[in-house]
């Protein structure tokens, strides 16, 4: 491309209004191409809700403690499935056991550590695809013997098809942004030369999910608000210009 066809491509940008930080980022003509990058963002509901569960235990002997903190993840998995939560959506994410210690005053005022049992403790993650009834669920485990909730979170089953349609919003943006530079530089627009869509960033919930807590029972469902996941892509293409 001829260096007058160049000045012109700046003069355009400076006159529609294209900023410093736009115009790097979006177009140079100098080299006969034309390079932008096109942005897309979405919003999705989530399909699916997750929720760690946990049972802590203790007991005098290292059995003891394990034993009956293994009967109470039974008892929740059973309850998983009365909940219709297909087995491989019901799952050990971890297993704990330490000895446990208590203070002891001394007579001489001086503090020491005494061996008190053991503790055990089993959590149980589990993905409840109806999300409405996941707060009951989580009340009906605290009567089967979970003491804790070490999380709640929300996502897709299929985050890459969520992408995927990002991205190929991201590129009719591309392709529309290099567009619009070509007809206010007085150019014909050509042919893809290259597209570079780098990895995008996961997707996120726009509300965050709720902080681990430990629960005591109770009969009232617990209010879970689900939010929708953002997804985001951008697209490198560089477009050729047409004789």
């Amino acid at each position: 491309m001829s260096a007058r066809v160049g000045l012109l491509a700046l003069a355009v940008l400076a006159s529609a209004g294209i900023g410093p930080a736009q115009a790097e980022e979006a177009a140079a003509l100098a080299d006969g191409r034309i390079h932008v990058v096109g942005r897309a963002r979405a919003e999705t509901a989530p399909d699916f809700a997750a929720v760690d569960l946990g049972i802590e235990t203790k007991g005098a002997t290292p059995a003891a403690a394990l034993d009956a903190a293994s009967a109470a993840a039974k008892g929740l998995i059973a309850l998983a499935e009365t909940f219709k939560v297909p087995e491989a959506d019901i799952g050990t994410t971890a297993v704990t056991l330490q000895p446990v210690t208590r203070s002891v005053r001394q007579p001489d005022g001086t503090v020491t550590e005494r061996a008190d049992g053991y503790r055990a403790a089993n959590t149980v993650r589990l993905r409840l695809a109806d999300m409405g009834r996941l707060g009951d669920l989580m009340r009906r485990a605290l009567e089967t013997g979970a003491n804790r909730i070490d999380g709640v979170s929300f996502g897709l089953r299929d985050p890459d098809a969520a992408e995927s349609a990002v991205r190929v919003a991201a590129m009719k943006d591309a392709t529309a942004q290099a567009a619009r530079l070509a007809e206010a530089a007085g150019i014909t627009l050509g042919r893809v030369v290259s597209i570079r869509s780098p990895a995008g960033a996961p997707g996120y919930p726009v509300s965050p999910a709720p902080m681990a807590v430990r629960a005591k029972a109770g009969r009232t469902p617990v209010p879970l608000v689900a939010g929708t996941i953002e997804t985001a892509a951008e697209v490198s293409a560089t477009f050729a210009i047409a004789p």
